[in-house]
């Protein structure tokens, strides 16, 4: 069922998903769809979800810079390059005037990735990478946001290198002083 509401959102997009269409292509009676969804938004934004988590893996190699720039790129990668943008977005917007999507959406997509990069930053700010007075869920708001910006108000490009500005210029603001002058020695190492 997530499969056949995967390829409808990917071909049609969300106006395409209904449990007629999902039971249609699934082989999966409406019964069944109904017994485990309560809306088609519902069921579009698990079978996101379902796609996009394996893209999104937060590693946590123990450099701040090259994990959040690494973060970041995959998220962008996974909005622009594998067309997940427009899924995502019209999931946003269908959520303003849906109360079972809007609650999917966080409780299965935004709350908890927003949870795992705050985890990260706590850790960050552990290993003296991070200022003490850093609100982590500021910092998320500040990266993640601003990629949910340039995809919901296209007025300036959404691609790797602002991702790669953007991690640079939020977190060189929230660095510990000892993390940061370290970055000042070296040139930005190059990930991929």
């Amino acid at each position: 069922m997530l499969e056949a509401t995967s390829e409808l959102l990917a071909t049609e997009g969300l106006g395409a998903v209904t449990f007629e269409r999902v039971a249609a292509r699934s082989g999966a009676s409406k019964t069944t769809i109904y017994k485990w969804w309560p809306s088609p938004g519902a069921l579009a934004a698990e079978s996101y979800f379902a796609r996009s988590e394996p893209e999104l893996v937060f590693h946590d190699t123990g450099d701040l810079l090259v994990d959040i720039r690494a973060q970041l790129r995959s998220f962008v990668r996974l909005l622009i390059d594998q067309g997940a943008g427009r899924v995502i977005a019209e999931l946003i917007g269908a959520a303003q005037g849906d109360p079972n999507l809007s609650a999917a959406v966080s409780e299965r997509y935004t709350m908890p990735r927003r949870l795992l990069a705050i985890d990260y930053f706590e850790r960050a700010r552990e290993r003296g990478q991070l200022r003490a007075d850093v609100d982590a869920n500021l910092l998320v708001d500040q990266l993640w946001g601003a990629c949910y910006n340039r995809l919901l108000v296209p007025d300036a490009p959404l691609n790797e290198a602002f991702a790669d500005a953007l991690v640079a210029n939020a977190l060189m603001g929230a660095a510990a002083t000892e993390y940061r002058s370290n970055w000042e020695e070296q040139p930005l190492r190059a990930s991929s």
